[in-house]
This record gives structure tokens, sequence and C-alpha cells, in this order.
């Protein structure tokens, strides 16, 4: 509204409310009021600076008592005063119209999406935002009052709505500035971490959001095993993972209690720097399986398609030494005496006989597909136990350019069937991928007639007879002139 009034005309004041509603020349207004901010009294413009940090560089939208929390936390302070916790008139009031409440919502956010924009093409303007971040989350976890909180609640306390906030996202803004004193702060946080409710959280959101059962972190005992080098993997903090592999006797391959290591932790979120870290250690075994699928670092590595993390790991899979049959794998104490490192068996399965190959193939990873497949050593057309292949598992999916590095390697058998019956043309048909179909057929030797165990064809993929089956789907219709 001022900068409308300082307009001398309406006609002028109609041309400004016009650019102002359409989002245009706003740069100006809202660099005016970012000056109006920093101009009021030091706590009123240290108070809306501080909004507008949090509401701009979080995670995820903000609820307001969230927010208002947030900002009363004091960084080195022992407890939070509930005297310092703003009321909504007042943030309102410093912000000078920035941000705005969704009542109903009960969320905060920023007037227009163009100042979001305008307030991130000046990452000085808050100072080290996101060590700032990281200092109050983990300040407030550190807090007696958050300690006290059992990690057997099934809700979360009423009187905490920063909780779930400053555990889910502590170590994101950690990862990007890492200080000494945030540094300092995890580590206190990492003395009672498997007891911690913040852990819990954490691991429980991580668990729900993989599709795997909420019930597979405990409720009512503490996450044994769990440790500050787990959780700095996950976040990708190397800083902090510097910190704790320093220490003599860490045991840098413990399982926590999902059974899995701070290793695979950074190779299934593709925590490079760590992953690095960790496989510079004498000590560490990449070759070590979790306990439920069995799966290494490298396999969980190229299942998510993490490109990095899979090259770090290959570095760790020497050839396969000549004239030496069979002692791939078989025998890591002695080749781990050869080498004098710990090595990694690039063909080495999970429990359902899938192996890194193969779970990059289902997924389409062809940047990952075509790493493994450089090496001589890797077994392209290796089966799991239901008998599917790599070619077989990436052409139920249409993954065509898989498909194509998979149909160079003259070890791929292109008819091979699964203990179904079905090849990967079947396969093709099934899924409706045309484009697939297309360069199977393209391929010498390949037998368009094979049938499956119910008597499907890649013509009539659902089988003859079926009830509810006897269309054919897209089957060899496009490829008659074949």
């Amino acid at each position: 509204m001022d900068a409308i009034l300082e307009e001398n005309t309406a006609y002028d004041r109609r041309l400004k409310l016009r650019a102002i509603t359409e989002g245009l020349n706003l740069k100006d207004v809202y660099g005016s009021t970012l000056a109006r901010i920093k101009e009021q009294g030091v706590k009123k413009s240290r108070l809306g600076m501080a909004a507008l940090m949090w509401i701009s560089h979080s995670e995820r939208l903000l609820q307001l008592d969230e927010l208002s929390h947030a900002l009363a936390i004091e960084i080195g302070s022992k407890d939070l005063n509930p005297e310092r916790i703003p009321s909504v008139e007042t943030l309102l009031s410093c912000c000078l119209g920035l941000i705005v409440v969704d009542r109903e919502a009960s969320t905060i956010r920023l007037i227009h999406y163009t100042l979001q924009e305008y307030l991130c093409t000046f990452p000085d303007l808050f100072g080290p935002t996101h060590t700032i971040m990281a200092e109050t989350c983990l300040t407030y976890l550190n807090f007696p009052a958050i300690n006290d909180i059992t990690s057997t609640l099934s809700t979360l306390p009423q009187s905490t709505p920063f909780l779930k906030y400053s555990s889910l996202y502590w170590g994101v803004h950690a990862k990007r500035e890492a200080s000494k004193e945030v540094v300092s702060l995890a580590l206190i946080l990492f003395d009672r971490i498997e007891s911690h409710i913040s852990t819990k959280i954490l691991l429980q959101n991580i668990v729900s959001s993989a599709g795997r059962y909420g019930g597979d972190v405990p409720i009512n005992s503490n996450l044994v095993g769990f440790t500050g080098l787990h959780c700095a993997s996950v976040f990708g903090i190397a800083e902090i993972a510097t910190a704790l592999v320093g220490h003599l006797n860490y045991d840098l391959n413990k399982r926590d209690f999902l059974g899995i290591t701070p290793l695979i932790w950074a190779a299934i979120w593709g925590q490079e720097g760590v992953a690095e870290l960790l496989l510079a250690r004498h000590t560490i075994d990449p070759d070590k399986t979790d306990t439920f699928f069995r799966r290494t670092a490298l396999l969980w590595g190229s299942e998510k398609g993490h490109e990095g993390i899979v090259k770090l790991l290959l570095g760790r899979a020497p050839t396969k030494p000549d004239g030496i049959h069979g002692w791939w794998g078989k025998t890591p104490q002695l080749m781990n005496m050869v080498l004098g490192r710990g090595h990694v068996n690039p063909n080495k399965p999970d429990k359902y006989g899938q192996t890194p190959i193969l779970l990059a193939a289902t997924e389409g990873h062809e940047r990952v597909v075509q790493l493994l497949l450089e090496r001589k050593d890797v077994k392209a057309d290796a089966a799991d136990e239901y008998g599917c292949t790599p070619l077989l598992c990436a052409s139920s999916r249409g993954h065509s350019g898989v498909v194509k590095l998979l149909l160079k390697r003259e070890d791929v058998i292109i008819d091979r069937t699964d203990k179904n019956g079905r090849t990967p043309l079947l396969s093709a048909a099934e899924d409706g991928s045309v484009e697939v179909m297309g360069l199977l057929l393209g391929q010498n030797g390949i037998n368009p007639n094979t049938r499956g165990k119910v008597g499907q064809t890649p013509s009539v993929p659902n089988g003859p007879g079926r009830p509810g089956f006897g269309k054919a789907g897209p089957g060899l219709s496009k490829f008659s002139r074949i």
C-alpha cells in the first residue's frame, strides 16, 4: 500500500496496483519493504527477518505454532522460554505485510511466490541461514524438556509443535552448512540417540516413506545399535561423520536395530561424501549385508540408482584373477589379505537372488547398468530365485534404454525363460511396451512363438481360453511386417 500511495496521481497509482497484482516490477517493492523492516527497532527488525528466513528456507510449509516456537529458541540456551513465543499479530506487524496466515490450515507463507525467488537471490541476506536453522533445531532437541519425553509415546505432546520439524530436518540444514557449533550440538544429541524421541520420529518417517511397515521401528524399547554415525550417514553430514570416525575403537560396521550399517544407510540415500569417508577407513567392510534383505551397499545403491555410490563401491571390486577359478566371492578373507582391505563382489545377490545389475535393470537406471556392464566380470544374465534375468525384468517394465545396453552383451540369452515360462519378449508384450518388443524382435534367433506356462504368447500375452483374457493385447500386430 505504501508503494502505491507513493505515486502522485490516480493514474499512476492504478498502474502500480496492476503491476503488483500481476506480480510485475515487485523487486523494488520487496527491496523497499525489507529496508523498512530493517529500520524498525532492533528486536522488531530481528524478529521480522528471522521469520522471513524460516518461511523462505524451511523444507516444507510451516505451521504457525512451529514457526512461533522456532523464533522463540535462543541458540545456546538451556530451555525454551514460553514468554519469548511471539503472537501472530506481532509476526505480521514485524514483517510489514510480506507474510500471510492461512487461518483454516494454521500455516504461514510468503505473500507471493515472487518474493521467494527474490529472497533466494540474496544468499547472505539472513547470514549463514542453514547453520542458524540447524543450530536452532539441535538446541531445541537438546532441551531437557525434550530429552525427558519418552520415546514410547504414540502421539507427540501438543506443547512441542516444533519437535517433528526439528527431528526430520535438522540434518538437512546441517548438511548444507555445518559449523563447529552444529557438530558440537549434534554430538550432544548423539549421546542419547538410541532413546531420544527425535530418533524414533526420524526413523518412523523413513520406514513409512520407503513403504515398509511402521512396526519395524519398536514402540516400547530403545533403538538399539542406531548410533550417531548411522544418523550422520542418513543425512549425509560429512563433517559430523568425520568427527565420529576419528574416535578409536569406533565400530564402522555396526548394524542398527534394522540390521543396517552406516555405509548401507549412505548407499540408500546416495550420500557420496559420507560413503567416500567410510570407504577410506581400513576397518570398513564394504560388502557387509543388512540382516533383512541381505543386501550390500552396492545392491542398495544400484536399486536406488545412485551412480556416484555405485562408482565408489565398484572401485573396491577388483577384477577376478586369471587362472584361479571359483575364489571370487567365496573366500573374502583371502581376498582381504591379498588386497589389504575389504573387497566388493559386484555379483553378490540378496536373499532373493537379485544381483546389483538385476536391481538396477528392474528400476530402469541406465547409467548404473552401464557402469556395471563395463566390467567383464559382472554376470549380465544372472537370474534371481524366480528365474528372472536383468533383460526380462527391464523388458517387463518397458525400460528400452536398459534393454539396448543388455542386448549388446554376448552372454545375455535373449529367449531365456523364468520359472513361469515367460521370455523377455512375452514380458514386454504383457507390459504393452511396443518399443521394447521392437528391439527384441530385431535380434537374430528370437522366437516370437514361445509360450508361457498358461499358453500365452507375445501376440496373446494373457493366454488363450482363460476367462476374461481372450482378447489379444498389443502383441505382434505392430510388427507383422517383420
